[in-house]
C-alpha cells in the first residue's frame, strides 16, 4: 500500500484530513491574565487545513508559568477564552488538542504568585534565561519538591485536563519535553532525588505516569498524547543513557492506548540526530509522531518508509497559515520572521498571506 502525506489517518475516534500536524509552538500573544485572545482564534482558525493543530503549552497553574503572555487552562476565564479559539477551528472543519505545560525550574519568580522560586526535582539550575514582562531574566536554582508536593502537581494537571474538556478541545497532549517539569524528571541529568521519584528509570517515569493516571480519568486515552525530546539541550537538558532509558518510558507507555507519541527527534541546538528513533518508533507500536526539521521531502520519505505516521510541522505553519495546500501543490513558501515568533501584535502572526494566483509563480522544496 502506498502511504502518503496527504491522505486521510485515523487517530483513535478521530478522522484526520491529512497527515501534517501543527506542532504546538509558544507565540506569547495571551494576556496578562493568562486568557487568549481574539487574534489567537484567528491566528489558528487560518491554520485548521492541517489534520490536527497541537495549540501552544498551556501552563496547568499559576506556579506553572515560565515566561510572558502565555494562556493558561486551569481557570474556569481562560477555559472560556479558548473556547472562542476550539470553535473556530471546528467551524473551519480542523481538530485541535492542547498541550498541558508545567515550567518547573524554566520560570522566574517574578512570573510566580508571591514571587516564589520556581520547583523542580532538584535543586539544579538551568543556564539562560526566562521571558519576563520586565525583560529576560537569569534563571535561578529552583526548591527541590517535597514529597508530599507531588501530588499537588499531579492534580494541576487532572484539573486543567478537565478545564480543556469544557473548553471544547479534541484531546489533550502532555509535555514531557524541552526541559519542562516532567522532563526534568525523567533525565537523570535534572533528577538527582533517591526517593520514589527519583533515581532508577521506573521512579524518574512516576510522575509522568500518576499525570497520565489522573488525566485518563477524565479523557479517553485514545484522546491523549505524550510529547517527549530524548536528545534535546533545550533548558540545559541532559541523560546518560538517553537510548536506553527513553526506550525504557516509551516501552511503559505502549500499553496505555495513547492517541500517539510525540517525539522531537534530535537537538533543536545543534540540529544533530544521533539516537535511534526506529527502536522507540518500533517500540510504542501505536501512532508515531515525527518532528523536529521535517520538509515536505523527509515528510514523505517518512511516511512512506513507515517511519512515522504522522509529522508535526513548527516554523513552516508559523509562516505559511495554508501549509498542506503549499505543500500538496508544491507551491512557494512564506519565509518566517524569527523577530516576531516571540510577542507582538498581528505582525509575524496573522498577516503571513495565503497563497494566490499571484504569488505561486515558482516551486519549492
Amino acid at each position: 500500500m502506498s502511504l502518503d502525506l496527504f491522505e486521510p489517518f485515523p487517530l483513535g475516534d478521530l478522522c484526520l484530513d491529512n497527515r501534517m500536524i501543527m506542532a504546538p509552538l509558544t507565540r506569547n500573544r495571551a494576556d496578562r491574565n493568562g486568557l487568549a485572545t481574539p487574534m489567537m482564534a484567528t491566528y489558528y482558525r487560518q491554520r485548521a487545513s492541517a489534520g490536527l493543530i497541537i495549540a501552544e503549552a498551556a501552563p496547568v497553574a499559576p506556579e506553572g508559568v515560565g515566561a510572558f503572555f502565555t494562556p493558561g487552562i486551569y481557570s474556569n476565564t481562560q477555559a472560556e477564552s479558548w473556547r472562542r479559539i476550539t470553535n473556530a477551528v471546528h467551524s473551519a472543519g480542523g481538530h485541535i488538542f492542547i498541550q498541558l505545560q508545567h515550567s518547573g525550574r524554566i520560570s522566574h519568580p517574578s512570573l510566580l504568585p508571591d514571587n516564589m522560586t520556581p520547583v523542580a526535582p532538584s535543586a539544579i539550575p538551568a543556564e539562560g534565561q526566562a521571558l519576563t514582562y520586565a525583560g529576560a531574566r537569569n534563571f535561578l536554582t529552583p526548591r527541590a519538591l517535597e514529597v508530599g508536593e507531588i501530588a499537588r502537581i499531579t492534580s494541576q494537571f487532572e484539573h486543567s485536563a478537565k478545564m480543556a474538556k469544557s473548553a471544547g478541545f479534541d484531546g489533550v497532549e502532555i509535555l514531557a519535553a524541552n526541559g519542562f517539569l516532567i522532563d526534568q524528571f525523567l533525565r537523570d541529568a535534572t533528577n538527582h532525588r533517591t526517593d520514589a521519584y527519583g533515581g532508577t528509570a521506573k521512579k524518574r517515569m512516576r510522575l509522568l505516569n500518576e499525570v497520565l493516571d489522573a488525566v485518563c480519568g477524565h479523557w479517553p486515552e485514545q484522546r491523549v498524547g505524550v510529547r517527549l525530546s530524548p536528545e534535546n539541550r533545550l533548558n540545559s537538558m541532559s541523560d546518560s543513557r538517553p537510548q536506553e532509558h527513553f526506550a525504557y518510558f516509551v516501552q511503559q507507555l505502549k500499553p496505555r492506548g495513547l492517541a500517539y507519541l510525540h517525539l522531537l527527534e534530535g537537538d533543536m541546538i545543534s540540529n544533530k540526530r544521533t539516537l535511534d528513533y526506529s527502536i522507540f518508533r518500533a517500540d510504542f507500536a501505536g501512532t508515531y509522531m515525527a518532528n523536529n526539521g521535517y520538509n515536505l521531502q523527509r515528510a514523505q520519505a517518512a511516511i512512506r518508509n513507515q517511519a512515522a505516521d504522522l509529522i508535526a510541522f513548527g516554523i513552516p505553519f508559523i509562516a505559511n497559515p495554508d501549509l498542506v495546500r503549499r505543500y500538496q501543490e508544491n507551491l512557494p513558501l512564506n519565509e518566517a520572521d524569527p523577530s516576531s515568533f516571540f510577542g507582538g501584535e498581528e505582525k509575524g502572526y496573522t498577516d503571513y498571506p495565503f497563497c494566490t494566483a499571484e504569488n505561486n509563480t515558482k516551486q519549492t522544496i
